[in-house]
């Protein structure tokens, strides 16, 4: 289909939209020509009256259309085709009760914004309305109250709307680069939306009971005597400026023994079950407002998947906002169509090449994607191993006497299982980028399988990362083996291996952040001033960069799953990671704006909007697992924490219950008995089948629609054929 390039919104000027409607005076239109019967004899009139005509009739050939068979799709007030006089007249009446009817919905109080008229006509509509409603006065109460909270709703929704942070700045990414790179941004704000609410509820359930419930007790001494050894995590002595620095990177010194760690909150009671809800009450949140961003998602991806929004007709005559006041605003919508438009010829051109495959082509094709699957998966191989090695030669090397000598060398221990999956997951995204582009995908499948690797990459690593801390706090799972035998986990490498959990958490937090600081100082600017350093090809090919968006949602979403996984352990680590995302904000912007170029290849926001939280919920529901197993299974520290001297965490809120009044604890333990877990059970069982049913009907009245929609098609060609042929007909019936 070739495109109208020619439209005005698809030239880089200023539309002179909305055009101005053509006053025809009445005895204009008495001049222009009708359509009488009378004038279609004359020569060189019209056609020939339908006597002299040959052929078949108009009736014959409306009975012809495909849609003569579907009269229902047409709706009540139609008749069929060649109906007789007295049918019409029937059916004149019928229209004008609907008529009548429609103009009777029209005088009922409806908003102009949700009438389907042009931006003119609602505002003559409003104008009206204000004016009809001082006319008649006050009206009813019931009816007031209606259209006050109307009002209302619709102001806070604005309101709302309007406190949404860089509103513009989004827009203007979106416009400049692409609806892919504004994805990426809109997805930063949403997880700083996430921290934000989840260091306010964990400063008002984890620090104010803390703090509001008695004097905060001291570290524990060196000469505290236990079963399971001491711990003494405060320095002793004169303590200089480099080792706070290197305390302040590794999470050891003064930061152990801070609100910023688990081993600081003392063992209380009230303290220990806020501590513990407050976890369960942020998980909640959190899944809840990702399924309601991957919900808002996934109706925009079937949307778009579906080809109802994403056909050219869509894109060139609907997509155009009348109410744009400016020319950077015109500008920048513009460019949001054009990178629409190239998405989707993009896609286009590799369906086609795949549709027109051979059976030999295919097999070549799915041969190459099957071997380079097996090249991915060793890759994953190797990196995960390397972390594991990496993990287990940390703890063999803080032991050697150099290392403890040596603080810098002892820092660079420390950060090593960190620097190991900072640099895997720096050079393994852009061989599967590679790799994505030999498998013959489109480009949203190119994401897609880009996202899947990687995030499959960074998550499974930290999972790695997180089984040899496992292994080293359990002893590899054996509870008989003498260093956990005592305490139940190895107490004498690990007092407080919370603390610890959560120091890991920390480091690959802040080393991801240096990282990236480090990347844009370091790579990305150069590369820029030697593109204006050397003109030419040269300069252009080694200093053009492009965002990619993959790796960069990637990275966010690696970030933001450390912080669920150590949170826990390190409570303050979402207001840590306010802070660190309120940074990238600004350095990504500034860096995009700066050093980077419009990408060659987009991809549909709607893919992104829908896919980034769907990845979003495989994180979450990856690093609640290893929480859980915390909570429920490993003993905790009984040196630190407010859970000293349970069995298991979650022993502290059996403990918490019974203490509570016989008519609470009956109730709650009553929750967890099969009589209210088998109503409650079938209930839902009801519902599902309630909502399945609902969305099966919905589906058949989409299906129908789109039917309609296809017969409608199908009738103007036809219609547009027959008319041609009709032309062609006359033209040779006419006399020379």
């Amino acid at each position: 289909m070739d495109l109208p390039m020619s439209l005005p919104y698809l030239r880089l000027t200023a539309p002179s939209w909305p055009l101005e409607t053509e006053t025809v005076s009445p005895a204009a239109m008495e001049e222009r020509p009708t359509w009488e019967p009378e004038a279609w004899g004359s020569p060189g009139g019209w056609l020939a009256p339908r006597e002299a005509r040959a052929g078949p009739s108009l009736s014959s050939v409306l009975n012809e259309l495909p849609s003569a068979a579907t009269l229902r799709y047409r709706g009540p007030g139609v008749l069929p085709w060649g109906a007789s006089e007295e049918e019409e007249e029937d059916g004149e009446r019928r229209l004008q009760t609907m008529a009548e009817a429609a103009q009777q919905e029209l005088e009922e109080p409806v908003p102009s914004r949700e009438l389907p008229w042009p931006m003119q006509a609602r505002r003559t509509h409003r104008k009206s309305h204000t004016r009809d409603q001082v006319a008649q006065g006050s009206g009813s109460r019931a009816s007031n109250c209606a259209l006050k909270f109307r009002r209302m709703k619709e102001k806070t929704k604005e309101g709302l709307h309007t406190l949404q942070p860089w509103a513009w700045t989004l827009k203007r990414i979106g416009g400049q680069f692409g609806a892919g790179t504004e994805s990426y941004f809109s997805l930063l704000r949403f997880l700083l939306l996430l921290n934000v609410l989840a260091s306010v509820i964990k400063a008002c359930m984890t620090l104010l009971p803390t703090w509001l419930e008695g004097t905060l007790p001291g570290p524990p001494g060196s000469d505290t005597s236990s079963p399971c050894g001491f711990y003494n995590p405060s320095p002793q002595g004169l303590v200089t400026f480099p080792t706070h620095l290197l305390n302040l990177l590794s999470g050891e010194g003064f930061l152990e023994w801070s609100p910023l760690f688990y081993g600081f909150y003392p063992p209380r009671a009230h303290l220990a079950v806020t501590y513990l809800c407050s976890v369960f009450v942020i998980g909640l949140l959190y899944l809840l407002l990702i399924l309601h961003r991957s919900v808002s998602g996934l109706k925009q991806t079937l949307l778009a998947e579906s080809g109802a929004l994403t056909s050219y007709s869509h894109r060139v005559f609907t997509a155009w906002d009348f109410g744009l006041c400016g020319d950077v605003h015109v500008r920048l919508r513009q460019r949001n169509i054009l990178y629409e438009l190239q998405v989707e010829l993009e896609e286009a051109v590799v369906r086609r090449q795949a549709a027109a495959r051979t059976l030999g082509q295919q097999a070549r094709v799915w041969s190459v994607r099957i071997l380079l699957n097996l090249l991915v998966i060793a890759l994953l191989g190797a990196a995960f191993y390397g972390i594991y090695w990496a993990t287990g030669a940390t703890v063999e090397l803080q032991e050697t006497p150099s290392v403890q000598q040596m603080p810098l060398l002892k820092l660079l221990v420390d950060y090593l299982p960190s620097i190991f999956i900072s640099g895997v997951n720096f050079l393994l995204p852009p061989v599967f980028k590679l790799i994505a582009l030999l498998e013959g995908y489109t480009r949203s499948h190119q994401i897609a399988f880009i996202l899947l690797r990687t995030v499959f990459l960074r998550l499974a690593s930290l999972l790695v990362l997180l089984f040899s801390l496992w292994n080293q706090i359990t002893c590899g799972g054996k509870a008989e083996a003498e260093e956990c035998k005592t305490c139940g986990y190895n107490y004498k490498e690990l007092p407080c291996w919370e603390t610890r959990l959560g120091q890991e958490m920390y480091k690959l937090l802040l080393f991801d952040l240096l990282t990236g600081v480090a990347v844009m100082l370091l790579i990305q600017f150069p590369r820029k001033l030697l593109c204006g350093l050397c003109p030419g090809v040269l300069g252009r090919v080694v200093g053009t960069q492009e965002f990619q968006v993959p790796d960069e949602v990637l990275g966010l979403i690696y970030a933001q799953t450390v912080v669920w996984v150590g949170s826990f352990f390190c409570p303050l680590l979402p207001l840590l990671n306010t802070a660190k995302f309120l940074l990238l904000f600004y350095f990504k912007k500034f860096t995009l704006f700066s050093t980077c170029s419009p990408a060659s290849r987009t991809f549909r926001a709607s893919t992104a909007n829908f896919f980034f939280p769907l990845v979003l919920l495989l994180a979450l529901a990856i690093s609640a697992v290893p929480v859980l197993y915390s909570i429920f299974l490993i003993p905790p520290s009984k040196l630190c924490g407010p859970f000293q001297g349970q069995s298991s965490i979650w022993a502290q809120i059996p403990e918490s219950i019974s203490n509570l009044p016989q008519t609470v604890q009956n109730f709650l333990f009553f929750l967890g008995t099969q009589a209210f877990a088998v109503p409650l059970l079938l209930i839902s069982s009801i519902l599902m089948a309630y909502t399945l049913a609902l969305a099966n009907s919905y589906g058949r009245l989409v299906s129908e629609l789109k039917r309609q929609i296809e017969t409608e098609a199908q009738n103007k060609v036809f219609l547009a054929q027959r008319a041609v042929a009709l032309s062609s007909a006359t033209g040779a019936l006419r006399p020379p």
